[in-house]
């Protein structure tokens, strides 16, 4: 004899289906829970990360700033310093000529003339003398032009003093330029002969 089934099996059917349904969709949830949570963690990890990157670099920002600061102290005082060198250095170089002046100035004045005053601004003199007479200034004046080291003779003023018993004394304004020191200039001739 042949089995009729007359169970309701559409209907077992239906349940079967959505006890299936309500099983993978409780699964897609939870999966789609799982991943936002996982995606959450992930992009807190890495905020997290960055976070303590830029604090670092923000601290090493500061240090370099620091750094920087000191360097352009450090740059500051080396500037001075170059300035003192060079002013240092000037001081050494125009010390031969201070003396060079005083000894060339006493050479090159006459007898019968001799100086009361004497002022040196840069490389401009500034002479105040007295004098026996007109010619003997006129002396003075050719021997600093034809001196190596001092120049311009100009006088400014001439004035006739009193006489003091039998000498009759000449007042005198001059102002010079002094010459600057020269190297030597270096000789084309070599140590087999001339060129």
């Amino acid at each position: 004899m042949a089995r009729i089934n007359l169970l309701p099996w559409r209907e077992e059917l239906r349940a079967e289906r959505k006890r299936q349904f309500a099983g993978t969709l409780m699964l897609s949830v939870v999966v789609g829970l799982l991943v936002s949570i996982l995606v959450h963690m992930t992009f807190e990890s890495q905020i997290s990360n960055q976070q303590a990157r830029n604090s670092y670099l923000q601290s090493e920002i500061k240090q370099l700033d620091l750094k920087i600061r000191e360097i352009e102290k450090l740059e500051k005082q080396k500037e001075e310093l170059l300035n003192r060198m060079q002013i240092v250095q000037q001081l050494q170089q125009s010390r031969p000529l201070v003396v060079r002046l005083f000894d060339e100035l006493v050479r090159q004045i006459p007898s019968g003339v001799y100086l009361t005053n004497f002022s040196r601004k840069k490389m401009k003199l500034s002479l105040k003398g007295k004098s026996e007479s007109t010619p003997r200034i006129s002396a003075f004046m050719r021997n600093i032009q034809k001196s190596q080291w001092l120049a311009s003779p100009d006088v400014s003023g001439i004035k006739a003093d009193k006489k003091s018993g039998s000498v009759s004394t000449t007042s005198f304004v001059m102002t010079a330029k002094q010459k600057g020191f020269k190297k030597p200039k270096k000789s084309n001739v070599s140590s087999g002969g001339k060129k």
